[in-house]
């Protein structure tokens, strides 16, 4: 489709501001929460990330598509975004090996994006206003009409989504030499943090959401992955009761992203959604334990409350952003239990924080020794 033979579009956000600009993807009409990705490369990582699901991703990145789309390049079995905002897109592709172009793999998605605005402007206007929920159509171009359609589109704060992600039965990603055996509770993983532990050697078990501590550890794991995930993690309550539960029994876990926040909340920490999120390649972050600083690969618009865990005799702070100070890691005291707030599997992203991964598995070697 050549940008000139393209349909008008129109994208609404939940305070009156609207865009015009150009369809892309599938003509139709899409809402959700929106909010903006950083990150300069792996547009396709990004929209089949399971946390963005019920979203709409604003690329900052002036070109979109640039590259096409690759098939293997993929963190789930699917797109999962709701909607996408690009300011330039384009209609063809310079790499050899792609599968296709990025029109055609959002049309065969399903995915509703409008090209052709201003994403700087718009952007400025999330990190003022906040995430909100926002409406794209290609069909429906009266705003008033529009604003009825953006009334149905639900508030992310309250809503549970992992189940809508999760696997529906358990499965294995067995790794070619097996050392050791992690259960993973999946509340919306991401592939490439299945292919961190399989390069350690671990054979992975992946639960459904809603699978108790009893029936996972009918397997005999050696640690537990709580992964990411979409939502809002305090509407996801079952999960930190399945988290208590591993932590009385002293086996190894960790958590990143929505696995964070559920530890938190298994262990008595809050959880409040941010203004606008972090979501990019770049967000700087400290390593309290070892001093150092890392850069990290970042999803979330939630976060773990810090006034929380100072006042906890069970956890404390491992990682802060140096943005804004916010919590980006803990563990708890005297436990084998830790989490992150960001993406060490970074999947795109640098690689600062795979340390992570071999961290779990001094722990779980630790354990085997001490039992």
């Amino acid at each position: 489709m050549q940008e000139a033979n393209r349909k008008p579009a129109v994208l609404l956000l939940e305070d009156g501001t609207n865009f015009k600009g150009s369809s892309i993807g599938l003509q139709g009409t899409s809402g959700g929460e929106i909010c903006f990705n950083t990150g300069l490369t792996g547009y396709q990582e990004i929209y089949t990330d399971p946390s963005y699901f019920g979203q709409i991703i604003v690329n900052t990145t002036a070109h979109i598509g640039n590259y096409g789309a690759l098939d293997a390049e993929t963190e789930s079995s699917s797109v999962k975004i709701k909607g996408l905002v690009v300011k330039t897109f384009s209609d063809i592709y310079s790499r050899k090996t792609a599968d296709s172009s990025l029109q055609k793999y959002l049309e065969n998605s399903g995915i509703v994006g409008i090209a052709g605005i201003d994403t700087r402007k718009l952007v400025r206007h999330i990190r003022e206003k906040g995430a909100m929920n926002a409406i794209i159509s290609s069909e429906i171009l009266d705003i008033d009409e529009l604003k009825s359609e953006l009334e149905k589109v639900p508030s992310m704060q309250g809503l549970e989504l992992s189940t809508q992600v999760s696997a529906q039965e358990y499965y294995d990603y067995k790794a070619d030499n097996e050392e050791f055996k992690v259960a993973v509770l999946d509340l919306g993983i991401k592939t490439n943090i299945l292919r961190s532990l399989k390069e350690r050697n671990c054979t992975c078990r992946v639960f459904p959401a809603k699978t108790s501590f009893e029936e996972m550890q009918q397997w005999q794991p050696d640690g537990y992955f709580i992964s990411n995930g979409p939502g809002d993690p305090a509407s996801t309550k079952y999960a930190a009761e399945t988290v208590k539960k591993i932590l009385e029994q002293e086996i190894p876990l960790f958590g990143i992203c929505m696995g964070h926040q559920i530890l938190a909340l298994a262990t008595g920490i809050s959880t409040y959604k941010m203004h606008h999120g972090h979501r990019g390649l770049n967000h700087p972050v400290k390593n309290l334990i070892t001093g150092k600083c890392e850069i990290t690969s970042q999803n979330h618009g939630f976060s773990v409350s810090s006034e929380d865990i100072e006042k906890s005799e069970v956890v404390e702070v491992t990682h802060i952003n140096l943005n804004d100070n916010t919590v980006e890691g803990i563990k708890v005291k005297n436990k084998p239990a830790f989490s992150v707030q960001y993406h060490p599997e970074s999947s795109p992203g640098p690689h600062d924080s795979r340390y992570l991964f071999d961290g779990f598995i001094e722990m779980i070697k630790l354990q085997a020794v001490n039992t």
